[in-house]
């Protein structure tokens, strides 16, 4: 697992914790995620450190240093203390230890993928708007899967249909197996057959490689070669150019799941700040670029979990939340989606990371079994 730079915002050991205060706050954190209420001395005293010999006082006075390096903070005078997004951060970088699924999660993940059957027999996006589901149904927050991007998915197929108005339907299929359908307009009429002529060429020489990779390709082919197969590149370049154009393509399509699941949750008390965050989630070029700024997309990075706490997100819609997100690669491993799960702050870290982490890498195994039996 990994998550953003460890210890991120602790210059130096005068404002890291030391053993006694990192326990309190873990044990502040423990409650408050399970209550959501502020956290007394009184309740970390019987429940957590039992048996350390601490009293009432000393747990006050610890935290009341925790409150001084901005780990945790009283909402008023007379209340217990609640975790700051510093002190989630410390926690997540520090203090989760060796995580791992319960029995009951790794059932209920077996039995989601276990319904799919060893052949796979459902679609690819079924597959991504189950695996959402699957997120939001275990987290009980949103969960959100990102499928790769058009422009990076490796062709296996594409196909031309002439429709009227000089308008072309593009049918193509990427690994794994997952068919794309889009309507281009140009500026110029193509005989059908000029159509096939084209898709025959790009299915025979460019097949495996991204449309993105088959659009330079035969730009260089265009620059070197002067033959009676210009003009068969030329529609070839259009074609390509139009069929990956726009927005749209390049973030891929976005599965989306649980959003009521905020309308029942105490964290989301301001309704026009709950409405401004439903409003990002719902707009895909705006989800994306958050999504894009969480995941690091290296070769080396599959196995990572990226976490992004309350005010670490870049959309102040997000400030009340956290956003835990991991890659998929599919295939050979140049097409990226991500999957996440969006939560409040107070959003179970150890449990939620493992799960995302785990699911990850089971999507990969059936994204990768169906390519080969495609």
């Amino acid at each position: 697992m990994a998550v953003r730079d460890s210890n991120q915002g602790f210059e130096s050991s005068s404002t890291i914790p030391d053993p006694r205060g990192q326990a309190i706050l873990s044990a502040i954190i423990g409650e408050h995620i399970s209550t959501g209420e502020p956290v007394g001395s009184k309740a970390v005293a019987e429940k957590f450190v039992a048996g350390s010999g601490l009293s009432s006082a000393t747990i006050r006075n610890v935290m009341g240093e925790l409150e001084v390096l901005g780990l945790v903070e009283q909402p008023h005078t007379s209340a217990g203390r609640v975790p700051t997004d510093k002190g989630y951060r410390f926690y997540v970088d520090n203090l989760l230890g060796i995580l791992k699924l319960s029995d009951h999660d790794l059932r209920f993940i077996g039995e989601e993928f276990g319904s799919l059957g060893p052949e796979l027999n459902e679609t690819p996006d079924r597959l991504l708007a189950r695996t959402s589901h699957l997120l939001s149904a275990l987290s009980n927050n949103i969960g959100i899967v990102v499928s790769p991007s058009l422009a990076n998915d490796c062709l296996e197929h594409i196909e031309f249909v002439n429709l009227s108005d000089r308008r072309i339907l593009v049918v193509l299929v990427s690994a794994p197996n997952i068919v794309h359908n889009k309507i281009i307009r140009l500026n110029e009429a193509f005989p059908q057959d000029e159509l096939d002529r084209t898709a025959r060429y790009l299915n025979a020489e460019f097949g495996g490689k991204s449309l993105a990779e088959i659009r330079v390709e035969i730009l260089r082919l265009m620059h070197e070669e002067r033959s009676l197969f210009d003009k068969l590149l030329q529609t070839a370049i259009i074609l390509c150019s139009q069929s990956i154009e726009g927005e749209d393509d390049e973030i891929g399509e976005v599965y989306v799941d649980g959003t009521s699941n905020f309308l029942t949750k105490r964290d989301f008390t301001d309704m026009e700040r709950l409405r401004e965050l439903l409003r990002t989630i719902e707009e895909k070029s705006r989800l994306m670029r958050i999504l894009n700024q969480c995941v690091v997309r290296e070769p080396n990075a599959q196995g990572n979990v990226q976490v992004v706490i309350g005010s670490e997100n870049a959309s102040s819609s997000l400030s009340d939340c956290t956003l835990i997100t991991a890659p998929y690669t599919i295939g050979r491993g140049s097409a990226i989606g991500t999957l996440s799960v969006l939560g409040p702050t107070r959003i179970e870290y150890a449990r939620i990371i493992s799960i995302v982490g785990y699911v990850a890498r089971i999507l990969e195994k059936y994204t990768a079994k169906d390519v080969q039996n495609a």
